[in-house]
């Protein structure tokens, strides 16, 4: 049986105290400069190492008036004292350079405003889980979120179109989506397998807001083609939308996750954009100077976590 495990034996019960009472008296020398160290009288010093030395059954020093040395026992005690002191003063610092980074303000911004109909919710399960994150969400960001985290003036931005190369970005993957048409069952094009570019310049589109550059089905879909549609109206408010397109206003666009917060109509439809659908990928973008913060690590992880499982949830139930 090796030290260590005589040590761990005899010494099960024994607190950390008597082990810097150990090292310390090795490393000062005497008990007077011990006790001055430690914040203890002479007397509760020889006391506590007398009951250290009853406990462990042996004598861990040779008493002298002027000095004090480890007996054989004693010096093996003294390698695990600063072994087992050295461990835990590194695993504190390890400890404080964690949480140093783990608190810290993320100004936010999506391209894409179906997320502002679930990041407030996000946002309030963030700040239980992660109460020293404090997340803030820029509106004015949302139809230049690139440039503003480029300027600083937000930290991370939620695009879905992947730009030319930024040595200063970061693009992270989150997920992929599909943007559908939602029109009542009585519209025009719900005879329709799939709705065609050109389909759009016969009815009147609800977006959510100009310009028309920031509505995915337009920039992708109807501006490449040439279509404009018969009518265009911005409706900031989805529930308000979706009372619209319920009265058979109009036609709107929308990936299916977006729906989830809200009670549909069983009279609207949901038609695929396209012979192979209209899909998107979705990036956390960050500064490569920031990636190396905890707290933003935190975000993402936690973004990631979140919308990946609502997406793919919400889109079976769906199908």
């Amino acid at each position: 049986m090796n030290f260590m495990e005589i040590f761990i034996n005899f010494a099960k019960p024994m607190e950390i105290k008597f082990l810097k009472l150990v090292k310390t008296i090795e490393e000062e020398g005497s008990i007077a400069n011990s006790s001055e160290k430690l914040f203890l009288t002479q007397s509760a010093l020889s006391h506590q190492l007398k009951e250290l030395e009853i406990q462990l059954g042996f004598k861990v020093f040779h008493r002298a008036r002027n000095k004090w040395e480890l007996t054989e026992e004693g010096r093996e005690l003294y390698k695990v004292a600063c072994d087992v002191i050295n461990s835990i003063e590194d695993g504190f610092n390890t400890i404080k350079k964690i949480r140093s980074g783990s608190a810290g303000k993320i100004k936010v911004s999506t391209e894409c405003y179906s997320f502002y109909q679930g990041l407030p919710v996000f946002i309030q399960k963030m700040g239980v889980l992660y109460p020293e994150i404090e997340v803030d969400l820029v509106l004015e960001a949302t139809h230049k979120p690139i440039l503003k985290i480029e300027s600083k003036e937000i930290d991370i931005a939620i695009v879905t179109s992947k730009p030319s190369v930024n040595k200063e970005l970061i693009y992270i993957p989150v997920f992929e989506d599909e943007v559908f048409a939602i029109l009542h069952q009585e519209n025009k094009l719900n005879h329709l397998e799939y709705i065609k570019a050109e389909d759009f310049s016969k009815v009147h589109l609800i977006v959510h807001s100009f310009p028309l550059e920031t509505v995915a089905v337009y920039e992708h879909i109807l501006k490449p083609s040439g279509i404009t549609p018969l009518k265009i109206s911005a409706v900031p408010l989805t529930e308000v939308t979706l009372e619209m397109i319920g009265a058979n206003m109009g036609v709107t666009c929308m990936p299916k996750w977006a729906l989830g917060l809200f009670k549909l109509s069983d009279e609207l439809r949901l038609k695929r954009i396209g012979e192979n659908g209209f899909k998107r990928k979705h990036y956390i973008v960050v500064r490569k100077s920031d990636l190396d913060k905890k707290y933003i690590q935190d975000f993402i992880s936690y973004f990631e976590e979140e919308y990946r499982g609502s997406f793919v949830d919400f889109s079976k139930r769906m199908s």
